[in-house]
């Protein structure tokens, strides 16, 4: 129920609100005369055939103070308290919460050991990799690590990989996607030794030197040969992907120092400089085996044979050989927020749980833990549903004004800056990068420039917008919005014109005092 203050605030809004807001804009506005939307805003809506029944917005004009001490305003709400489908807009509680509890320094652990002995220089034993889940341990982060295992004196290794999964509780670990697609990159499930999100990385382009295509891809594999029988064609970009075939051989591999091929055939447009195709073709123990295998190589080291790879917990009587840490958490909410990484997110809700309720890991447990970060922090919220941290769900759910008041909050927390900065800029970076850029042209004159630093969230028949607006004038806005509609996907249009509203100061400044 919507107190006294939150009607009369509204009712203000109403009244005072300038040419882009609109009066009667459906049954449900005209029993509420109280709550009203730009014009530009359900123009965009009735053109692309989405009701207003099908889209949340929640506006919050974020009054400075001193530090800790921001406020909040009412500026527009419609449908605010009504839980929707947020897409990857959740990530804004998993990454806010995580920074908040974890601290922006937090570095996950990745732990080496050995059942055997160095001797000049060989080790004779098995090594043994237990995770704790680091969401970025990339080809860069191995090779320190590998540097770090030279260190001890070792310069080849006469054992195998063994990987110890005990962080993460199995059901966590299952690959089930909502959508079918199992080799997309978005679809990876989370792994406590997670090893460059499992995924190869083919980049493909017309050779500078000659007419032919050049293929390189990485992480590199130690058994991964590349076979290209692509013939370059005369035609645009466009749609580059629908004429070449991948496959790989063989598609299921039965021990993990197996060759595999990976064959391209079909056409590849010459008007193409360089574009990715990414895949996730590999079960995690071939895929970490031989990426661990080749790294070994690319510092130096040598395998007395090469290694097979296969699930194991650490023995008791194992020692430490050395603790890789990664890069800190800081770092990673920057990859999860502006490029919307789905494990990387479903992976920090992980660390969660793991830190503060122990091994193994779970979603329930991330959940908890969240939820009684909400109410430490004076959140209630209730509806939300949180099933695994980043969006990529048909049952998560939040409200937009729920959002909103997280957006607050954020300008509260002593990681405010970490978690601001992490967001996409409309015009620069991230998924942003291309949207508002004509909007924000307009503004190139004044000292002090707007800017929209936002995340967003799609999936089939969602579109989500959630984050901040700094206006021409210098007033920050917290906005979200939700569509949850077949046409959704029309959206994108209807929230960029409730950003572009809000740069323009959306209510006239003297009414939104």
């Amino acid at each position: 129920m919507k107190t006294a203050s939150h009607l009369i605030a509204q009712y203000v809004v109403t009244i005072l609100c300038f040419g882009g807001c609109i009066f009667g804009l459906s049954a449900k506005a005209k029993d509420n005369p109280d709550t009203q939307l730009p014009r530009t805003v359900v123009n965009s809506l009735e053109r692309n055939q989405i009701p207003l029944s099908a889209i949340s917005i929640s506006v919050t004009e974020i009054e400075p103070g001193k530090p800790g001490k921001h406020l909040g305003k009412a500026i527009l709400g419609w449908r605010e308290s009504e839980p929707m489908n947020p897409a990857s807009t959740m990530k804004v509680i998993t990454t806010l919460a995580g920074l908040d509890i974890l601290g922006p320094q937090y570095r996950w652990r990745t732990k080496i050991f050995t059942d055997g002995v160095i001797r000049q220089g060989t080790l004779i034993g098995n090594l043994y990799l237990q995770g704790s889940g680091d969401p970025k341990f990339i080809p860069e982060e191995l090779a320190k690590l590998m540097k770090d295992l030279q260190a001890l004196g070792i310069q080849k290794i006469d054992g195998n990989l063994f990987f110890d999964r005990s962080a993460y509780a199995p059901s966590v670990m299952e690959h089930n996607t909502i959508d079918g697609e199992s080799l997309r990159a978005y679809n990876v499930p989370p792994d406590p030794l997670l090893y460059a999100f499992r995924t190869l990385s083919f980049q493909l382009g017309k050779s500078r030197t000659a007419d032919f295509i050049d293929i390189n891809y990485t992480p590199t594999l130690s058994q991964l040969k590349v076979v290209n029988q692509m013939q370059l064609v005369d035609r645009s970009c466009d749609n580059w992907k629908s004429n070449i075939r991948f496959n790989l051989d063989p598609e299921v591999v039965a021990s993990t120092d197996q060759a595999i091929t990976a064959q391209f055939s079909g056409s590849f447009p010459n008007a193409c400089k360089s574009v990715n195709f990414n895949v996730v073709a590999l079960d995690p123990n071939t895929f970490l085996t031989q990426g661990f295998a080749a790294a070994w190589e690319l510092a130096g080291g040598a395998w007395v044979k090469p290694p097979v790879g296969k699930d194991g917990a650490v023995p008791l009587a194992a020692r430490l050989l050395l603790q890789f840490e990664g890069i800190p958490l800081a770092d990673d909410v920057q990859d999860i927020n502006k490029y919307s990484n789905n494990v990387m997110a479903r992976q920090l809700l992980l660390t969660l749980a793991l830190e503060k309720m122990g091994k193994p890991a779970t979603t329930t447990n991330g959940d908890l833990v969240i939820q009684s970060w909400l109410k430490q922090n004076g959140l209630y919220f209730n509806g939300l549903v949180i099933e695994n941290g980043s969006g990529l769900s048909r049952n998560e759910a939040i409200t937009a004004d729920q959002m909103n008041q997280l957006l607050l909050k954020a300008r509260n927390l002593p990681i405010s800056e970490v978690f601001y900065n992490s967001l996409p800029i409309a015009g620069a970076d991230g998924t942003m990068r291309n949207r508002l850029m004509t909007q924000l042209r307009k503004f190139l004159h004044l000292k002090k420039k707007p800017e929209v630093r936002m995340k967003t969230g799609s999936l089939a028949d969602v579109r989500a917008i959630s984050g901040y607006v700094v206006s021409k004038s210098g007033k920050m806005y917290a906005v979200s919005s939700f569509i949850n509609h077949p046409n959704a996907w029309k959206g994108l249009e209807a929230h960029d014109q409730l950003l572009s509203w809000l740069l323009e100061d959306g209510p006239e400044p003297k009414h939104a005092r």
